[in-house]
Order: structure tokens, then sequence, then C-alpha cells
């Protein structure tokens, strides 16, 4: 009878146990997890492991594998500083062996699916494609197949040194290799998304802060183009003046000359050879660690051939429909007098330019509180919304000032990063309570994004129109506590002054 029992047990567990899906790709087969309707496939490497002779090379095919792979865990984050709480870094363990990407897709798709490839932030130093944050369920939900990714970050991913350069080719391309990464994962998108209920045809590109630049940056790579058919910018700078490979500028010291002062400090000395800096463990490239705005924008001229903002202006980037963006108090912990690039952002300001910006802050404490922000973020993803508006293609410009009634900063409105939760409707990851109006805004910013990755335009359904910035210029859906209105941009008058320094300075 006991016997009996456990037979039957046995029986009705595996009856219940939702079965585990597979999916066949180019490297061989996987083995994910379904839950709620949601299938997903994590870990799935795109590129080989960039270790040992291939650490600052251009990627290359992820090697095939025999049986079946597991694929239902999250893999390793790339090597990087402390997370210090970001929820926008997922677990441990750390490795040099990290290019991979997750995959999520409804369970009873009909049909190939829109696919939306988010790119992490984390100023090129932090961050990964398997944080809970970024679990792409409630998105996929919607009907999307969503995924993310890992590339390579800090000096692993961004970095040149003279040594590394009098070994490579004339036609390899250097420097910028966490963008190569995410080149090579679009390329393992093109190539196996189909198997896994998405459209290759229909892929938009969506990140945030350095992920944000990193979306621009792909929009102005010939390797990418292509490679996606839509692009969604969230708080992605836009004026920065990047590093040059070999070629110093002003200011702004190559790429190859930043690797030698580092190379000189972890003891690798003046002359250090390739294998000696292959050799330097990977923990100690991230002290001191290099600065985003100064050290991890590269210019190399053929991966990344020009400036962004350069580019759009010349109508050189990628002819796709465009959602850009920023939140209303970006960087409100930053002043101009701090140290670090960002409180430089105003010093070659001359007095005229500063006592009428001065006069439209109302003074100095608004000008202090706020001129970083607008000079970063704001006035620069204005510009890029109206030079790919003014170039024909589809543009929509956004603003985030959504703040929980939960939010203990005094930041007078939505600080940087804060939107992430609401596009992936998250909300639970955040660490504190949220309200309704929370739910409210997460499920209209991720109807939008969706729909935009849809159909290239996000209006739909029954939120409120998004006005298309070249029809109704300088006009854009703000994001609030009481839901998304369509409005002016605010606080033109603040970024025509910033725009009119620009373009003295930029000449």
């Amino acid at each position: 009878m006991v016997l009996a029992s456990l037979m039957m047990a046995a029986v009705m567990s595996t009856a219940t146990e939702t079965p585990r899906p597979r999916a066949e790709v180019t490297e061989g087969v996987l083995l994910g997890r379904e839950s709620e309707g949601v299938r997903a496939f994590r870990a799935i490497p795109y590129a080989a492991p960039p270790v040992g002779a291939l650490r600052w090379r251009p990627p290359v095919p992820a090697p095939a594998w025999s049986g079946v792979r597991e694929a239902g865990e999250p893999g390793a984050i790339c090597i990087q500083p402390p997370a210090n709480g970001d929820p926008g870094v997922g677990p441990l363990p750390m490795s040099e062996d990290c290019l991979t990407l997750d995959v999520w897709a409804p369970a009873e798709a009909v049909g190939p699916l829109p696919v939306m490839v988010w790119i992490h932030g984390g100023g090129y130093n932090n961050g990964s494609g398997t944080a809970a944050l970024y679990d792409g369920s409630n998105l996929a939900r919607r009907g999307v197949v969503v995924v993310t990714i890992n590339y390579r970050l800090g000096r692993l991913g961004f970095f040149d040194h003279p040594a590394l350069a009098a070994e490579r080719g004339p036609e390899e391309s250097a420097g910028n290799y966490g963008v190569m990464d995410q080149i090579a994962a679009l390329a393992w998108v093109r190539d196996n998304i189909a198997r896994l209920g998405g459209d290759p045809e229909r892929v938009t590109i969506f990140g945030e802060s350095a992920g944000g630049a990193a979306v621009t940056q792909l929009m102005v790579a010939p390797g990418a183009r292509g490679l996606f058919h839509a692009a969604v910018v969230q708080s992605g700078l836009g004026r920065q003046r990047s590093a040059r490979l070999d070629e110093d500028r002003p200011g702004r010291p190559a790429a190859q000359a930043l690797g030698v002062s580092f190379a000189r400090s972890a003891g690798a000395g003046t002359e250090a050879t390739a294998d000696a800096l292959r050799a330097i463990p990977a923990e100690r490239l991230l002290s001191p660690m290099p600065a985003f705005y100064s050290d991890n924008l590269i210019v190399d001229g053929r991966v990344v051939p020009e400036d962004v903002v350069e580019a759009f202006a010349a109508g050189r980037q990628a002819p796709v429909p465009l959602m850009i963006g920023t939140n209303s108090a970006e960087f409100w912990w930053i002043r101009p007098s701090d140290a670090g690039v960002y409180g430089r952002t105003d010093d070659a300001m001359t007095d005229a330019e500063y006592d009428a910006l001065l006069a439209a802050y109302g003074g100095q404490a608004g000008y202090d509180a706020h001129v970083v922000s607008d000079l970063i973020f704001n006035e620069p993803a204005r510009h890029l919304a109206r030079l790919h508006a003014g170039a024909g293609h589809p543009t929509f410009l956004y603003r985030f000032d959504v703040v929980p009634a939960s939010n203990p900063e005094p930041s007078g409105g939505a600080t940087h990063a804060s939107e992430r939760p609401y596009v992936f409707d998250n909300l639970h990851t955040v660490g504190r309570p949220m309200g309704e109006r929370d739910a409210r805004a997460a499920t209209a910013m991720a109807d939008y994004w969706t729909t935009f990755a849809r159909y290239g335009d996000p209006n739909g359904g029954n939120h409120p129109a998004w006005p298309e910035f070249g029809a109704v210029p300088d006009r854009l859906l703000e994001f609030t506590n009481d839901g998304p209105v369509a409005k002016a941009v605010p606080f033109a008058d603040r970024l025509d002054l910033i725009e009119g320094f620009y373009a003295r300075v930029r000449r």
C-alpha cells in the first residue's frame, strides 16, 4: 500500500511539473525554463570567452557544444567593481568569461514577434543583463521577445596601448571592445532569434545611461547597420567629445595615452608588452576605476568612426525610428563647482553666457541644482531629437518625472536611472514600497515601449497620444505622477542658451 501511494505521488508530481522548453540555436541545444506563460533561456554564449590571447581582441563566435546545454540560470557578470547596491547588477560570480545573453519569450506566441535588445548602463564600468531589474518577463507578456546582454566593461572593454597596437593587423578594430561585443550580440540575435520566437527584421535596441550612449554609438557604427530597426535612448548623453584611439585632443588624452599611464601605475612598466598586459590580473584592472565620460568613450575610427553628435548633424546615423528622453532631476547631486568632468562642463562659458543662464535659472541656487543635468542630458537629448527628426526619421522625445511617495531622495524630481523599473514593469525590484500611481506609470511606459518595438511608433491603445517630434516640433510626452501628458519641452529658454554655448565651443 505504501509503495502504491509513493508511485501515485510520483506520477502526479510528473504530471503537474512544468515541462522545460528546448531550443536549438547555431551552437547547440538549450534547455530553458518556463514560468507563468514565459519561456526564458539564460546564459547563452554569443561569443567565445575573451580570455588569454583573446583579451583585448574583437569577439569571435562562440564554440558549439554537444548534447543539451543548461540555460535555466543567469551566467557570470563581467569583471567590475562592487555593485554598491545598484539593482542593475546581477548576482555573482564574476568572470572574464561573461559574453552571454538572456532571452524571454511568450510561451504561446503565434508568429514571429518583435524583439527588444536591452543594453544595460553603469558607466561602462558596472552592470549586467542578468539583474532581476531587467527580467524581461513582464515585457514578454505584452507580446515581444526580450534579450538582455553582457558586454566587456572598464579596461577590459574600453582600452588601448601602443603594445596592443603593435601586434594587431591594419584591419583589426581596437579600443571599443565592449561596443564590438554589443554588435556581436546583435549579429547573434539576427542569426538565432527566429528559433526563439522573434522576428530578426523587427529588432529594437534600448538602453539607459551608458547603455543609452551605446545605442547612439550603435546608430553611428557601420558594423551595426541593419542589425536593428528602431532605437530607444534613455538618458544617453549626446554632446560628449570622445577620446580618440591614438591622437590626443585638447583636454582629452588618447586611449593609448591613458593605457600607457595605467600600465605604468599597474607595474607593467613604460615598455609593457602585450603579453605583460594580458598577464595583469583582471581585478587589478579595476583600480583606479576608469571614468566613463573621459576614459571609456572612444572614437576609434572604425567601430565608432566619429562623435555621435557630429554623425547625427551630418545625417550619417541609422535611419530608424527613435525614442529618446531624460529624467527630470538626472544628476541633481552634482554641482557645477564639483571636481570631475561633469562639474567642469561649464568651465568654458563666457561671462555673458554664464550671466544669461544664471538669470534663466532664477539665480545661483537654481543654476547649481539643474545646469549639470541640462548640459549633460536634457539639451543633448533635444538636440539629437531635432537632428534625427530634421533628417526625416520618426522621432519621439520624452521626459520622465514620476517620483514615488516613498522616494527618500531630496531630488525634487526623477533622478538618474529611476525610470528603469517602470520601463520593465518590475517595480518589485526597487527595494521600497511603490504605490498605485507607480503601477499606472509602469503600465504606461511598458506599453509605450513595447508598442514602439512593434510598430516603430509608441502610439496605440488607450494611452494619451505621443507627439511625433518632426510633425509637432519641440513637443514631448512627459510621464508625471498623474499620468502621461503631451506638452512643450519644459524650460526651453535654458536649453536654448545651452545650445548656443555648445554651438560656440564645438566650432
